[in-house]
């Protein structure tokens, strides 16, 4: 019966990759004629796909080396198991590191087709350049989640083995990782250096030609906001699916799993259907549109499902706990949206507080980023309770291997990204319409248009901001799911250690701070996500700094780009390449260290240090990827709110305050907090793979 189930799955990946490719013709048939606008569109998808591909190569030897360490120790050495084996965890890792590269690449090649016919459909009215800017993000949205379905499917189909699973996991987190922080390092690079000394020092338009940095700006937002977060939320709908097969497998297999694969079926069909009916009216609000999909997909989802858990004799208690999951996280989403839209007292007080200069900006920013944890944590901590409490009265199947409590936090991250391809679709719609907004202005396309997509780039900003907070709610359940993992992956290997005959080993059934070796684990690991995210930001410090020096230089010696004289332009390619060269740069080490502390830590204090670790790592890296996220979302609407005629308008002095407000958010928003998702998510995993090992061999 679970093939049947598991094959169902395959069946709606596969109808979910047609309908991205259906997506695809659609927004590629749209007329495009502007020959000024292909070109800058040309040059934009040229510096995307050249980055990418330097990216993968660096990424490719990255996984190279892990893939030759997973050989050589996992599941277990070399030396104590058998070959195959090892085979097959290497296989599932790449797998892995490449189903979450595909991802990426199928993102850009949609979205830097979709800038210019949202482009060019802004002079036709707003409905059109809408459908082209969303049906553009939708065709990531398809592509990511029915890449994940289509992944964790076949290896289960084909191992029947959770610590596989998790190596295709790792994978798809680890590239994951990587890709969304040297995504976020170019974008914020360029972005910042294009507002320093475009809007704030010389007064010019955001995406005025004449800036060196506009095309570097742009390609930024298809490498980091589109294939880096695509990268990022199929990395954690995978680990979620895995860590809740990890542990319907020790609990016993049967309905546990056929409901795993059913809901998460059935949530890419309601995101599929969801999808099909966006609309919006000629003179229809667009962030209205896209919240009403999501509502849509939500109650479709939890409808299918409760019809599901009639038909197949599921338990209601674990439906319950994944409806938990998805309503909290739409109430992440809604919390997340009233720190960030501009019709709500915190951006105004931002925009407000500018008037009095940049400190006051940061002060306000920081303060509002601060109070937008409480919600969202609380929020995840009352899903985790309710969740556990709501399934922990089915009992333990297997003793002390797995809880049914812990099993049912995990089908509250799957609930939650249940909705993830609808999510994905609205994500990427932010960066294509942004894209699209860039491309009006420096095509001269008019008024009316610059109008359509500001309009369209305001609904993206509000929803991206939902988005984030939606993903980060999601990453939370789904690492607390993988810490019970991590346990089930350790008692397992107990309960094989004891048959074995070795004596002096005890099974985890929780982590007590009091005991030293914990409470050293869980220091160590909140401290991780606050250096990883310097390391970025300093990255991106280190990076504009060469940009704007390059910028500055393009202004003092090309006669005639300050003025804007026909025929001048700058050389955009300089920018481009210092943006991807200081990214591969930084991307490598601040991943790195998540790494090597993670192993570190393990070989010190052993399981229980590690079990610590993990908790001090998702508290503290929820807290600060909340925190940079919402606050970065507050500077940039507040800046927008001041640019659209308030307490000055463009060129005030309180414009230019909250233009370096934005740009101290850039790298908290799009760069350090999207990257703490996933860093915690790396890690949560490497702890499950290497737990043997930590059982094993420790000093203390």
């Amino acid at each position: 019966m679970e093939t049947y189930f598991i094959v169902s799955t395959i069946v709606i990946s596969v109808v979910a990759f047609a309908f991205a490719f259906w997506l695809y013709l659609w927004v590629k048939r749209q007329p495009s004629s502007n020959k000024k606008i292909a070109g800058i569109g040309e040059l934009i998808r040229q510096g995307a796909n050249t980055f990418l591909k330097k990216e993968y190569i660096v990424l490719a030897k990255f996984a190279g080396v892990v893939a030759i360490l997973i050989f050589v120790f996992l599941p277990e050495p070399i030396w104590k198991s058998d070959i195959w084996s090892n085979l097959i965890m290497v296989t599932a890792y790449l797998g892995g590191t490449a189903f979450s590269a595909l991802a990426g690449k199928i993102g850009i090649q949609v979205a830097t087709i979709a800038n210019v016919k949202t482009a060019e459909a802004s002079q036709k009215g707003i409905k059109p350049a809408f459908l082209s800017g969303f049906r553009g993000g939708s065709v990531m949205g398809m592509a990511v989640v029915g890449a994940s379905l289509l992944g964790v499917s076949l290896v289960f189909l084909l191992t029947h083995n959770g610590t596989y699973l998790l190596g295709f996991s790792f994978g798809a987190s680890s590239l994951a990782l990587f890709a969304k922080a040297g995504g976020g390092i170019f974008t914020k690079t360029a972005d910042i250096s294009a507002d320093l000394v475009g809007k704030v020092e010389m007064g010019i338009p955001e995406d005025d030609p004449r800036n060196p940095a506009v095309i570097a700006d742009n390609v930024g937002d298809n490498v980091g906001d589109v294939a880096g977060m695509g990268a990022d939320l199929f990395d954690s709908n995978v680990a979620s699916l895995a860590a809740a097969l990890v542990m319907a497998l020790a609990l016993g297999g049967g309905n546990n799993i056929m409901m795993v694969f059913a809901f998460a079926g059935i949530g890419l069909l309601a995101s599929i259907i969801g999808v099909g009916c966006a609309r919006m009216g000629k003179k229809g609000n667009p962030t209205k549109a896209l919240n009403t999909s999501t509502y849509l997909t939500t109650a479709i989802f939890t409808v299918l499902t409760a019809i599901a858990t009639f038909a197949f004799d599921f338990s209601w208690r674990i439906w319950g706990a994944s409806v938990v999951g998805l309503l909290v996280g739409v109430v992440i989403g809604i919390t997340s949206d009233y720190f960030t839209n501009d019709v709500n007292k915190p951006v105004r007080n931002v925009a407000k507080a500018s008037q009095s200069g940049p400190a006051f900006t940061i002060l306000n920013g920081v303060s509002y980023g601060f109070l937008s944890v409480l919600p969202a944590m609380v929020g995840i901590a009352i899903s985790a309770l309710v969740s556990y409490k709501l399934v922990a009265p089915l009992g333990d199947a297997t003793g002390m291997t797995a809880t049914y409590g812990m099993f049912g936090i995990a089908m509250a991250a799957v609930g939650m990204l249940s909705i993830v391809g609808m999510i994905v679709s609205n994500d990427a719609y932010g960066p294509i319409v942004d894209n699209g907004r860039g491309l009006v202005e420096m095509g001269d396309l008019g008024e009316t248009a610059l109008d359509v997509t500001d309009a369209l780039d305001s609904a993206g900003n509000t929803v991206k901001a939902i988005t984030k907070g939606f993903s980060i709610g999601a990453a939370g359940l789904t690492v607390i799911a993988l810490l019970g993992a991590f346990m089930s992956e350790v008692n397992v290997k107990v309960d094989e250690l004891i048959a074995q005959g070795v004596a002096g080993l005890e099974h985890l059934t929780g982590f007590d701070v009091m005991d030293p070796i914990v409470f050293f684990g869980l220091l160590v690991g909140a401290a991780v996500p606050a250096v990883f995210s310097a390391m970025l930001m300093l990255g991106v410090d280190r990076n504009a700094q060469r940009m704007v020096g390059e910028i500055h230089r393009q202004f003092k010696e090309i006669p005639g780009l300050k003025e804007g004289k026909e025929g001048v332009s700058p050389e955009y390619d300089k920018c481009i390449t210092i943006a991807t060269k200081g990214a591969l740069k930084e991307l490598v080490p601040a991943g790195l260290f998540t790494i090597v502390m993670t192993v570190l830590v393990g070989f010190v204090g052993g399981v229980k240090a590690m079990g610590g670790f993990l908790v001090g790592n998702i508290v503290s890296g929820l807290l600060l990827a909340l925190f940079m996220s919402n606050a970065g979302g507050l500077w940039d609407n507040g800046k927008k709110f001041v640019e659209s005629g308030n307490f000055g308008g463009k060129g005030s002095e309180a414009h230019k305050a909250a233009v370096v407000g934005d740009t101290v958010g850039d790298p908290f928003k799009d760069t350090a907090g999207p990257s703490i998702n996933t860093q915690i998510t790396v890690v949560s995993l490497l702890a499950s793979l290497l737990s043997t090992i930590f059982l094993t061999l420790s000093i203390f």
